[in-house]
């Protein structure tokens, strides 16, 4: 694989599946053959601005084509780990967004079969990608910083279903299973430590959405260090995701890819790799581990932990 050029095919051509064709732009030696995606319209015109020559609305032509070895999926959390089974058994390495799946039993399902084929399958957790959760992960692994506390908040609003560029949704998104396997991942990651308890309440459940829509989240790992995680799409305010690393010798505030310390300044990321943009990061990390027969990080086996505490959640949730 080392030189040749490696041919992606992509699924979902909406709001995240465009930003994956703007950092593959980027990226030397990757070229995407084939764009799959519900409405075949609006995957044409999609296709033709990025000069993709096959389009179809099923996955199943994109496998189907002997020159494709990859394939990244950025389609709706519900179908994830079947497309991802399906990319695997046609021999195809596999990236899909976050998160795996939305059961345990499906992440493990996609976990054993990674093993018995060999092939690169990972998943999106981009936190671990983004620069200014790649400084604190740089300065905790040179012993300078341990996690005491990490605070997140994550809030969006959307009291309708709306994605990423507020345009209606088609499916509904999750609290937990999407958005709380974030942090619950990046915060073992951070810590370099599993998590060993993990307790959640979750507000009224939307009349319509048939989801809660708040939730709150306490996690502790193997070593001590806690984590306060508070979820919102009811919340009319600044919209994303919020860390705060309180640790034994500072503190550290993400938001999105920007990082500040306790006092407010601004520190420098932009040095940390070679793109600021966190999904770029995530692809190129794909490719070399494909390029170099090895595990990515933020491998399906990797992240598999965060997914049996996610269930464990599911089931308090459901008590």
């Amino acid at each position: 694989m080392s030189n040749k050029t490696i041919k992606v095919a992509l699924a979902g051509a909406g709001a995240f599946g465009i930003k994956h064709l703007d950092g593959i732009k980027n990226i030397e030696g990757v070229e995407v053959v084939s764009l799959v995606s519900r409405e075949l319209d609006k995957t044409r015109e999609v296709a033709a601005r990025y000069g993709i020559a096959h389009v179809t609305t099923d996955l199943a032509d994109s496998l189907a084509i002997e020159e494709v070895d990859a394939v990244i999926l950025c389609t709706p959390t519900q179908m994830h780990a079947a497309q991802s089974i399906a990319a695997l058994k046609a021999g195809k390495h596999v990236q899909v967004e976050i998160p795996l799946a939305d059961s345990l039993k499906d992440a493990e399902e996609v976990v054993a079969l990674q093993k018995a084929t060999g092939l690169v399958a990972m998943c999106g957790h981009t936190r671990r990608f983004n620069p200014s959760h790649q400084w604190v992960h740089k300065k905790i692994e040179a012993g300078e910083f341990n996690i005491q506390q990490m605070d997140v908040q994550t809030y969006f609003f959307r009291r309708t279903n709306m994605n990423a560029l507020g345009q209606a949704r088609s499916w509904t998104d999750h609290l937990l299973w999407h958005h709380a396997a974030h942090t619950v991942d990046l915060f073992a990651y951070q810590a370099g430590s599993p998590i060993v308890k993990a307790n959640a309440v979750q507000g009224p459940i939307h009349p319509t959405l048939g989801i809660a829509m708040d939730m709150s989240i306490q996690l502790q790992a193997a070593n001590g260090a806690i984590c306060t995680l508070s979820l919102s799409f009811n919340n009319d305010g600044p919209l994303g995701t919020f860390f705060r690393y309180i640790g034994d010798t500072g503190t550290y505030l993400a938001r999105y890819d920007d990082l500040f310390n306790g006092k407010d300044e601004k520190i420098d990321v932009s040095k940390v790799d070679v793109s600021m943009n966190g999904i770029e990061l995530q692809d190129r990390e794909f490719f070399a581990a494909i390029r170099e027969g090895r595990e990515p990080n933020s491998s399906v086996a990797q992240v598999l932990p965060c997914y049996q505490v996610l269930q464990k959640l599911e089931q308090q949730l459901q008590g």
